[in-house]
């Protein structure tokens, strides 16, 4: 394993009954990364980020993180190794608060032993005070401060959308997977969104991989980027190399 590869994928297939949806995807994604899939509909990004996010149990291949396998693990084992996600529809628990979404997300990190809480005992109260300042911290550095003890089915889109980044963030994962995270935001937001994944970057040294339809989001904001079409691999390359490809082109407007 290279010292500076922190996902690696080799030879992933997915079959559904007789079709084939992903077949001979390979790539990696390096430490402090941003690594975007883009592909036209149907090309197969979704099913690649189901694998190796846990959701699906591959047909065929290896995924690797940080040397190890977890290739068929599920997506809360997964989670545990640092591998996190988000989800082109946004999942929260939309009838508690902003505040209580975070502190839920930090169930694996504090002491939730039965006993212990119902004599809350001084360990108990030392895990629940640290899970709080760490949620506040998170509020504050998405800018949801403000909205805290609000509903959160009840927040904007946009902040729905911060709220369920700092949700993944809040337990320091190593790889954040961001599905359509542009999905439904307005010119604004979606400017805001890529400062928030340069700062992530930045700030924490965290890896992202990424899959959008936003083109000026994926070239802005990412290192490299693979291409789908039709389940297969076209190309991976920076940027500028996708942008004037000719079967990057072929793929998206088709030809005469």
């Amino acid at each position: 394993m290279s010292a500076e590869q922190l996902l690696k994928v080799s030879g992933l297939q997915m079959r559904f009954g007789g079709l084939l949806a992903v077949d001979g995807i390979e790539f990696d994604v390096r430490a402090n990364e941003v690594f975007a899939i883009i592909g036209p509909n149907g090309a197969g990004k979704t099913t690649v980020f189901n694998c190796v996010g846990g959701f699906y149990k591959p047909t065929a291949g290896d995924i690797r993180l940080q040397g190890q396998a977890i290739t068929g693990l599920p997506s809360h084992q997964v989670a545990r190794r640092g591998l996190v996600r988000t989800f082109q529809n946004i999942r929260l628990f939309r009838q508690l608060t902003v505040l209580e979404n975070l502190m839920v997300a930090q169930h694996l990190k504090v002491n939730r032993n039965i006993l212990s809480g119902l004599f809350t005992t001084p360990a108990y109260r030392r895990a629940e005070r640290a899970a709080l300042e760490h949620a506040a911290q998170w509020l504050e550095r998405v800018g949801l401060t403000s909205v805290a003890n609000r509903e959160a089915g009840t927040l904007s889109y946009g902040h729905q959308r911060r709220l369920e980044i700092a949700r993944c963030m809040i337990t320091r994962p190593r790889l954040l997977m961001l599905d359509e995270p542009a999905a439904g935001l307005n010119p604004q937001e979606k400017i805001e969104l890529q400062e928030m994944v340069d700062g992530l970057r930045n700030e924490f040294g965290i890896s992202v991989l990424l899959i959008e339809h936003d083109m000026s989001l994926v070239m802005g904001v990412s290192d490299r980027i693979l291409v789908m079409e039709h389940g297969k691999p076209i190309m991976i390359g920076k940027p500028d190399e996708v942008r004037n490809d000719p079967r990057v082109i072929k793929a998206y407007l088709g030809e005469d």
